[in-house]
């Protein structure tokens, strides 16, 4: 896909992703070195949180953005992200 689609918020978004990359390198590390259950599942929660903060962002700004021409087009596309968050 050569299209390049690019907006304002995805620099912090790809920012954020990183750094939940790095935690998730952590939580890897941390089972290898056989740390706790309960502390790696905190961890994790963590990454989760994260990613799910990474997709909330993205999603609303493509409906802020990309959205809003009008039309049953639209209304599919709002109602299948909403199924994402």
């Amino acid at each position: 896909m050569t299209d390049q689609h690019k907006h304002a918020s995805h620099p912090g978004l790809v920012k954020r992703l990183k750094r939940a990359d790095g935690h998730l390198r952590h939580v890897v590390e941390m089972i290898e070195d056989g740390k706790p259950c309960g502390e790696i599942a905190i961890q994790l929660q963590a990454v989760e949180k994260a990613i799910t903060a990474a997709k909330r962002m993205l999603i609303h700004d493509h409906i802020d953005h990309c959205l809003g021409h009008g039309g049953e087009q639209d209304l599919a596309e709002i109602r299948a992200l909403a199924k994402l968050l």
